[in-house]
């Protein structure tokens, strides 16, 4: 029996690996999903609460940083408050509208809308734009290695 809650947590888990990937499934959360369900069909026999909330610490702390990546990168680059909208609202907008593509676009395009709005040159929009676009990229490479990282501990400890 343990053999098939295995099974069941892993799709969860590469369910979750995939949603790190393809902004409509809630990548981090979703593998998180899947300690919480070993751990109550077992009796969390392999782990305990405390790597739980060490766990949900992060997949607080990376879905925050997720959701802000893009306005983070664009402050790095010197961003005004209204790029920082522009990007938190672009971002909203894309994945809505462009599903992966806009994810990508719309922080770049919100930022740089937002710099327009504050009166900024183009030269300092197309900068805060890249700024998010950067900010983008570091937040997935930071939620890849950490659905990587939540994935590889827990075959550790089921092992």
């Amino acid at each position: 029996m343990q053999a098939l809650w295995i099974v069941i947590a892993a799709l969860i888990m590469a369910a979750g690996l995939l949603g790190t990937l393809l902004p409509f499934l809630p990548g981090i959360p979703l593998i998180y999903a899947g300690y919480l369900f070993y751990g109550l069909v077992t009796g969390w026999q392999d782990y305990g609460l405390r790597a739980m909330a060490a766990w949900g610490l992060v997949v607080g702390v990376v879905t925050f940083l997720d959701l802000y990546a893009g306005s983070i990168g664009a402050k790095k680059y010197g961003a005004s408050r209204y790029a920082v909208w522009g990007s938190i609202i672009g971002a909203v907008i894309g994945v809505i509208v462009g599903n992966f593509i806009g994810l990508i676009v719309g922080p770049f395009v919100g930022a740089i809308a937002g710099e327009l709005i504050a009166g900024k040159s183009l030269r300092q929009a197309f900068q805060s734009g890249r700024g998010a676009i950067l900010g983008l990229v570091a937040g997935n490479l930071v939620r890849i290695t950490v659905a990587i990282a939540m994935i590889g501990a827990f075959f550790w400890w089921i092992m």
